[in-house]
């Protein structure tokens, strides 16, 4: 199964979604804010389709991820309110009060909500449209106890594990050693 897709060999998803990793802080030395968009197709294929992070006030990353929801005719954005709570979603809602967000906290670590989104690359089952340095990076550099926030793999592993429902994962792989890994099965430029 092919990895990298050009945008003009893409197919037809049945749901596109927006995720956010929102930063707290906008500053120099601040992470930036992973805004990730992904798509399924009705052969439980998922793409990734856009990387759109950045270092903004809450203001400018939620026009982003606004822009990103309509450029894509996204379903909804998926927003983690672990750093700021309802306020994220405020934050959206000032820029498009009719914006449907779901929210989601993280209540396991970042390797535990990682695995399962290693196991589908692992499978051939998630492709990328185009070329994500930046993104690709964090997926084969980024280990569980580094002291760096993985903003853009924070928002692909949201995106993925809502499109997935979390149930669409392979029986009898062994999760945690392909995280330990860092098998994400990337094809590199």
């Amino acid at each position: 199964s092919q990895s990298r897709y050009k945008k003009d060999e893409m197919p037809e998803f049945q749901r596109i979604v927006v995720a956010i990793d929102p930063a707290v802080t906008s500053g120099e030395n601040s992470d930036e804010t992973g805004i990730v968009v992904c798509g399924i197709t009705s052969n439980k294929h998922y793409y990734v389709l856009d990387d759109r992070t950045l270092r903004a006030t809450p203001d400018n990353w939620a026009r982003q991820a606004i822009n990103a929801y309509r450029d894509w005719r996204a379903d909804k954005i998926i927003a983690e309110t672990n750093n700021g709570g309802d306020l994220v979603t405020s934050v959206l809602r000032q820029v498009d009060q009719n914006i449907p967000v779901k929210q989601v906290h993280a209540s396991r670590g970042k390797k535990v909500r990682a695995e399962p989104i290693s196991a589908l690359y692992e499978q051939g089952r998630v492709h990328h449209v185009g070329a994500f340095p930046k993104l690709e990076d964090q997926l084969v550099i980024w280990t569980p106890d580094s002291n760096e926030s993985p903003d853009r793999l924070d928002a692909l592993v949201w995106a993925l594990t809502e499109l997935s429902g979390g149930k669409d994962l392979p029986a009898g792989v062994n999760l945690v050693s392909l995280t330990q890994t860092n098998d994400w099965s990337i094809p590199r430029l």
